[in-house]
């Protein structure tokens, strides 16, 4: 019997575990992805659209540049899982049969119940919400005089964070737009849980291109024009986004698998409570001993290449391989500019330094991107996407 295998969400987790499985099922399964928009986007690249949104036909891919004609597509919403009737829930179509379906839906943002935040902060989880940031930052500046220059903060300093203030400051030097940009964090340093190399190198950029940086003072509340802290005095803005944390999806409330924070908990191998049911991406906390995979594209890529050979081996009945992740190194931008911090040799060719910018890191972030769009569509896509990235 053709076993049904169903992936559900079109991010890096998607988009990855779609271009393995078509190599490793054959003949021996229907192929069914499922996703609300009908195009990959490199998420990482996203901030690049808040200061120009033409860079979105650069990164973003429709799903038939990586879908073979033999996988069925279903654009439409999931809003739920009932696994004991082995059935995907839609928000308009029919729902959806699987033997086997691996959950890769992302998250959504965190807003850890502060009062205000969520009614008053826009978010970078998607296209549409890059945009709304690009709107909303243009429409204050026109609005705003050298006097009185537009308020823009961004809450949460980790990499999107931090990515998305490099942007803005592109775009009010591009623009020469009357544009105060602020960086807040909660705990004591930016990009937390890393190294104090980079936190410093990073810091550096931020305070070169004009970004106010705020830390070690969480935020209370936030109101239509103002931001209160737990100890200092209220901040202003015009313009606010929060890029403070992710949780779950509503869309897996109900999956009666084990969670946490409606993140699935999976083994090393991707599966769930569920042995029908696999996960992996921002949706899932993977098992990795003493912590769990970080939710970041990095793994996200290599945990596709594992997941689509685990399901082909559980509809054959073989045993499933353990994933190990491997921390590759980070790079992060702050508008056209870069820090990359313990990246791995390549090509058997040493770096001399742990931490560093310039010209190199600018060129290898844009690397990993364009290496990312060849293996899901093809090099001709990366090169032509090359100068956005």
């Amino acid at each position: 019997m053709t076993e049904n295998v169903v992936v559900l969400g079109a991010g890096y987790a998607g988009a990855g575990a779609i271009n393995k499985l078509q190599s490793e099922l054959g003949g021996n399964a229907r192929l069914t992805w499922i996703a609300d928009v009908d195009y990959h986007l490199v998420l990482h690249e996203a901030h690049r659209v808040i200061r120009d949104p033409d860079v979105r036909s650069d990164i973003t891919f429709p799903v038939h540049e990586v879908a073979d004609p033999s996988t069925q597509f279903i654009r439409d919403e999931v809003t739920g899982l009932d696994v004991d009737e082995q059935v995907v829930e839609l928000a308009e179509e029919e729902n959806v049969e699987y033997d086997y379906v691996l959950v890769a839906l992302g998250t959504k943002t965190a807003f850890y119940g502060i009062p205000g935040l969520e009614e008053h902060s826009l978010t970078l989880k998607s296209l549409d919400d890059a945009l709304e940031i690009h709107e909303a930052v243009k429409e204050a500046s026109q609005n705003a005089t050298r006097g009185e220059p537009a308020q823009v903060v961004i809450g949460g300093a980790g990499l999107s964070g931090i990515q998305t203030a490099g942007e803005i400051a592109e775009f009010r030097d591009n623009h020469r737009a009357p544009i105060e940009i602020h960086l807040v964090e909660a705990l004591e340093e930016i990009f937390p849980g890393n190294d104090p190399e980079i936190q410093q190198a990073l810091r550096d950029l931020l305070e070169e291109a004009g970004v106010h940086i705020h830390t070690d003072d969480p935020i209370t509340e936030a109101t239509e024009d103002h931001i209160e802290f737990d100890e200092g005095d209220p901040l202003e803005h015009d313009v606010l986004v929060w890029t403070g944390g992710i949780t779950g999806r509503d869309a897996l409330d109900d999956a009666d698998v084990e969670k946490e924070h409606n993140r699935v908990n999976v083994s090393a191998n991707f599966q769930t409570t569920d042995e029908r049911v696999f996960a992996i991406g921002d949706s899932a906390i993977i098992d990795q001993g003493d912590q769990p995979a970080p939710p970041t594209a990095q793994a996200a890529w290599q945990a596709a290449e594992v997941v689509g050979e685990n399901i082909a081996r559980a509809i054959e009945n073989r045993p499933l391989k353990t994933w190990e992740y491997e921390d590759k190194g980070t790079v992060v931008s702050v508008g056209e500019k870069a820090v990359a911090h313990e990246v791995k040799p390549a090509f058997g060719v040493s770096l001399p330094v742990d931490t560093f910018g310039g010209f190199p890191a600018k060129n290898l972030k844009k690397m990993i991107a364009a290496r990312w769009i060849a293996d899901i569509t093809s090099w001709n896509e990366a090169r032509k996407s090359w100068s956005s990235l």
